[in-house]
């Protein structure tokens, strides 16, 4: 799927596409707009609780990363100003080290944040990640815009395969909200 992806978004430049993976009665959605990556996803679950999980950072090294990754929170202010700097380890025992700043926060429903991932050669250009929660009455729509620098840093970003890793992190997100 993901090479899929990336053969679609250098043949059809900044034009939209999308790739979805079913999963059981929730469906994660991703396409390109421009600059920006798009996730859309539907959780039975009420929006406050979706907030809860996603900024609370004990609940946050539960799912963030692709399957059979563990997380670090290093640091998670979230607030306006406040920083993030969280850790993955990856199944091969190496580090992807990512970091940011909350720009926005206006808990249940938006956050935005700037999302670097911290290894040279990347680490001079920043993602801003706007997250939206929509609530629809016991269940939530999530919609997650990165808009990156440009399209040609959209691409780099998904030649590294990082469209499976984030759609297991929505299932892996999914799981952790279940739990209630």
């Amino acid at each position: 799927m993901t090479m899929d992806l990336m053969a679609a978004t250098r043949s059809e430049g900044a034009a939209a596409m999308a790739v979805q993976q079913q999963l059981g009665n929730d469906r994660t959605t991703a396409y390109t707009d421009g600059q920006d990556l798009v996730f859309e996803r539907v959780f039975d679950a009420p929006r406050d609780l979706v907030w809860k999980v996603m900024t609370d950072p004990a609940r946050v090294t539960n799912w963030w990363g692709p399957h059979g990754y563990t997380t670090t929170v290093v640091e998670m202010d979230v607030r306006p100003g406040g920083r993030w700097r969280w850790i993955n380890h990856t199944t091969g025992g190496e580090d992807a080290p990512f970091k940011g700043e909350y720009l926005e926060v206006e808990p249940p429903e938006r956050m935005v944040q700037t999302q670097i991932f911290d290894v040279p050669g990347f680490d001079d250009k920043a993602a801003i990640n706007t997250l939206t929660l929509e609530d629809l009455g016991g269940r939530t729509r999530l919609v997650a815009r990165s808009r990156f620098p440009s399209v040609e840093d959209l691409e780099g970003a998904l030649a590294t395969g990082m469209i499976g890793g984030a759609l297991d992190t929505y299932d892996r997100l999914a799981s952790e909200i279940a739990k209630g």
